[in-house]
């Protein structure tokens, strides 16, 4: 695996789920002794994906149940002449691959945007964590409805706010997503973005997505700076994206 530069750790997998580091963070619903056991049950194997490498392949069939343990990855869908929608970035704590285990084939890719360990589980057992563990089974649903609710919010974006909404939207989601699973350092947070998946996410063509960038930070607004954002005027950045988030509550996590 490639070594990542300082501002992108990667932490590996512990072998027990008692030894979690997120479950340490105080950002994830707590679950009784013996429910992890259950979950450390269900986990079959850890990996190591590199930067660039795949998750999920699109039309992939049989593709597996990961837990994201470290590291960044997105989803996305792409056309035949390369053109690529990114639909949500995917952050330490996040559930990949449940919609494939409803259909035989992925709808979509999942693409590590640096290197990933991820937990890997059993992906023809979920009937089992409903019938044994009806809770936990809820839990998975509340992702997957969780999850939804960032893909409503991206169509939102793309649709209606324009170029710079659109941007600091996409900065103050990321922000608050990685302050609330402990990943604010100094004030910043880890950006492996470039502005191809911005431009990706958003809609945007490259060179709006530059000049876009450069005045909120000519506005002093943010700032991007070896790999980490800083954000200098969260009320400006909230109410150019009307970006009003609610208090985290703690999410499940399997």
């Amino acid at each position: 695996m490639n070594d990542l530069s300082p501002q992108f750790p990667l932490q590996a997998c512990p072998p027990s789920c008692h030894n979690c580091r997120l479950r340490k963070s105080g950002a994830f619903t707590p679950v009784k002794p013996e429910v992890l056991d259950f979950i450390e049950g269900f986990r079959v194997s850890t990996m190591g994906v590199e930067a660039g490498g795949a998750l999920v392949r699109e039309n992939q069939t049989n593709a597996q149940l990961f837990t994201l343990y470290s590291g960044w990855a997105f989803r996305y869908k792409s056309l035949s002449d390369g053109r690529r929608q990114i639909l949500n970035f995917l952050l330490p704590g996040d559930l990949v691959g449940l919609q494939q285990e409803f259909g035989e084939v992925s709808t979509h890719g999942i693409e590590a945007l640096t290197d990933c360990m991820l937990c890997v589980f059993q992906n023809d057992s979920l009937w089992d964590v409903f019938r044994e563990h009806p809770r936990l089974g809820y839990d998975i649903t509340w992702l997957s409805a969780h999850e939804e609710s960032h893909v409503d919010d991206n169509l939102l974006t793309t649709g209606r706010r324009n170029a710079t909404e659109r941007v600091a939207m996409l900065l103050m989601h990321l922000y608050q997503r990685l302050e609330r699973i402990g990943l604010v350092e100094d004030g910043t947070v880890a950006f492996p973005l470039n502005q191809q998946h911005i431009a990706d996410a958003l809609g945007l063509s490259l060179v709006h997505t530059n000049k876009t960038l450069r005045r909120l930070s000519l506005l002093g607004l943010h700032e991007l700076k070896n790999g980490r954002l800083r954000l200098l005027n969260t009320r400006a950045l909230a109410r150019i994206a009307e970006y009003y988030d609610t208090p985290p509550r703690l999410m499940p996590l399997l």
